[in-house]
């Protein structure tokens, strides 16, 4: 049997990248990259990134910091001065939690590292169906994906992979629970670190993907 090629997977430490992390893991040895840009829950954030790791043993972390994406602001999630809205405030054209071309930043991390470690994939949990996020649409990865293999070495060919991409989030709960991955371990409020607030975008539509898949919701 060939061996396993590394696979770097973007953790932000939340339900969908944990899912794409047990996808990868299927097939591929795992690096972890995990960024760090200003945001409120940083520190829960980061906890549950470590926890992941150990929970598939990964030996590869990179943590990332991208502190310049909060001086930039433009963000509720990175400027507290901009209230983070509840989820039926949620403005469904561009919400305030968008942060402005983050998944870029993050992409061009992953592939720097990809390309030095010798990876040939990088998996992002990102998923279009539930997102209102520009960076979150498969027109997005696709040009990357051209980007990529237009800006590296001729020899990386590296693939971003997106494989929750047209999954809702009961969907990728249901993934979740057929791949044993970790869900327990993983944290999705945008606005506290010790429990989730229940109220916002993210706590709703993770509310909504465990109630529509069935399974009851391990941090509740």
């Amino acid at each position: 049997m060939a061996p396993a090629q590394t696979a770097v997977v973007l953790i932000s430490g939340g339900l969908d990248s944990c899912v794409a992390a047990a996808v990868a893991a299927t097939r591929n040895e795992l690096a972890f990259l995990h960024a760090s840009y200003g945001q409120r829950t940083s520190a829960r954030e980061l906890a549950a990134f470590e926890r992941i790791a150990d929970h598939y043993g990964v030996g590869q972390l990179m943590v990332a910091d991208l502190g310049y994406l909060a001086r930039i602001g433009g963000s509720s999630l990175v400027d507290e001065t901009i209230p983070i809205p509840d989820h039926d405030e949620v403005d469904a054209t561009l919400p305030s939690t968008y942060v402005p071309f983050r998944n870029a930043n993050l992409l061009s991390a992953a592939v720097a590292w990809a390309e030095v470690i010798g990876a040939a994939q990088v998996y992002v949990g990102a998923h279009q169906v539930d997102s209102p996020y520009p960076d979150c649409d498969e027109a997005f990865f696709s040009a990357f994906n051209r980007v990529v293999e237009a800006g590296t070495g001729p020899d990386a060919h590296i693939a971003i992979l997106t494989p929750l991409l047209n999954l809702d989030k009961s969907g990728i709960v249901r993934l979740g629970v057929e791949l044993e991955a970790p869900l327990q371990l993983t944290w999705s409020c945008y606005r506290r670190q010790d429990e989730p607030c229940t109220r916002c975008h993210s706590c709703e539509l993770r509310r909504l993907g465990f109630a529509g898949a069935g399974v009851d919701d391990p941090l509740l």
